[in-house]
């Protein structure tokens, strides 16, 4: 939004735009410079700010009128962030891509083609090589994209990594990520938590999906994993992962192993209450008793509006309530209009079989670690294998060195043991 101080009149500088922008700055006095994720990246892109007349930008075939021009300001993949402009027009950003830890780069004005919208030369120059060698000296294996229908056609993204020495003729045991959030998504990024490549280099295929309330498919498309929890994007999960077995022959489907932290790991808590496909589940830090974890979280209104029941208006059109969810105003209803019931794996906790680890912080208030004690106890009390790793000095991330350390080496070995892998190989 322009806001001009003399007129004090507001103008939107991308009505049509349909995501979110994370960060922008300054390029000029007529140029704002912004991060967006769109389908698994974080592009750089710039828009001028005047009220000139452009030629329509064409998305989808179909031409929109814009009040600012949106054009891509830089050419390479991947997560751009950090933006800062420079007085000779180039700026200062950094980047990642899942095979290449942050760098920073200096990007110069692009050259745009005919359409003035997609850059046709490279404006990019690497500042920093402090991972060079490390990286020349390890195997990073590429991620491919890949996009299926789910159950009503509504097209979904998911993406794979292969293990290092590649053979398509040989099985391979499966990690299937799932990210947290809900409103978050996978993609072209690096880091040190949940790193997809260290998942896969010690021998696995590693698929993620971006379900529905993932970011960078449209604000509808993040909406609809509100009130949903365990609705549609557990079906998009299931049928992406349906779709990665049928497309990549060389999945090894009786070594499936389902892992996912915060809403990541409500789902692994839901997989494991509603499927017995998977081998094994590592759940972090998830969502276990909806109506427990209203009461116990600092983040009161996210759970507020991530729990409103779905009504109907007067003319039959469904939508979330008006009014904050809480417990006791739905415990009168059916459980099938009470999202703290409806999507309850703790009330689906004795269909569970699949051998289960469970990781929690002591310091995580964001979903208190009662969370993870009441699922493991409830495991141990219906025999099924079972797991706790434990960290008294850690929150709602795993964040210190060594304690990242055992979580990978736990985890891992976790996944090896009941797929039959590496060391636990028969």
């Amino acid at each position: 939004m322009l806001y001009d101080r003399g007129a004090k009149s507001t103008k939107d500088l991308l009505p049509q735009f349909d995501g979110w922008v994370d960060e922008f700055s300054w390029k000029s006095s007529s140029t704002l410079v912004y991060v967006s994720s769109r389908a698994g990246e974080t592009r750089l892109r710039k828009v001028e700010v005047n009220q000139m007349k452009r030629k329509p930008l064409v998305v989808n075939g179909k031409g929109v009128s814009l009040f600012a021009h949106v054009v891509d300001a830089s050419i390479s993949k991947g997560e751009f962030s950090d933006v800062h402009p420079l007085k000779d027009g180039s700026f200062i950003a950094t980047r990642m891509r899942v095979d290449e830890p942050v760098q920073i780069l200096r990007i110069g004005e692009p050259a745009f083609s005919s359409d003035n919208i997609v850059p046709t030369k490279n404006n990019e120059t690497v500042l920093t090589a402090l991972n060079d060698s490390v990286l020349a000296s390890i195997a990073l294996s590429s991620m491919d994209s890949f996009n299926f229908p789910s159950t009503d056609n509504t097209k979904i993204q998911g993406f794979i990594i292969r293990p290092p020495n590649f053979d398509p003729s040989k099985k391979y045991p499966l990690k299937f990520l799932i990210h947290g959030g809900p409103q978050s998504a996978w993609g072209d990024a690096w880091s040190y938590r949940w790193n997809p490549e260290l998942f896969a280099a010690d021998g696995y295929v590693v698929v993620m999906i971006n379900p529905r309330g993932s970011v960078g498919y449209g604000q509808k498309f993040v909406e609809a994993v509100s009130g949903d929890w365990g609705g549609k994007p557990y079906q998009d999960l299931m049928v992406g992962l349906d779709y990665a077995e049928k497309e990549f022959p060389f999945i090894d489907k009786t070594r499936e192993c389902a892992l996912g932290a915060s809403y990541g790991g409500y789902m692994a808590n839901w997989i494991l209450t509603h499927t017995n496909r998977f081998a094994c589940i590592v759940t972090h830090d998830g969502m276990y008793n909806p109506q427990s974890a209203y009461g116990s979280t600092e983040e009161l209104w996210f759970n507020e509006w991530e729990f409103r029941r779905q009504i109907k208006d007067a003319k039959g059109n469904t939508h979330p309530d008006g009014e904050p969810a809480q417990p006791w105003t739905y415990a009168k209803l059916p459980a099938s209009q009470d999202p703290f019931r409806r999507w309850s794996p703790m009330l689906n906790i004795a269909n569970a079989k699949t051998p289960t680890l469970v990781v929690h912080g002591q310091k995580d208030y964001r979903l208190d670690v009662s969370e993870g004690f009441q699922l493991f106890t409830a495991l141990q009390r219906l025999g099924v294998p079972s797991k706790m790793l434990y960290f008294p000095d850690e929150g709602h991330w795993v964040l210190k060195p060594q304690n990242s350390k055992l979580w990978y080496e736990t985890v891992n070995d976790w996944c090896d043991r009941w797929t039959h892998t590496n060391k636990y190989a028969k």
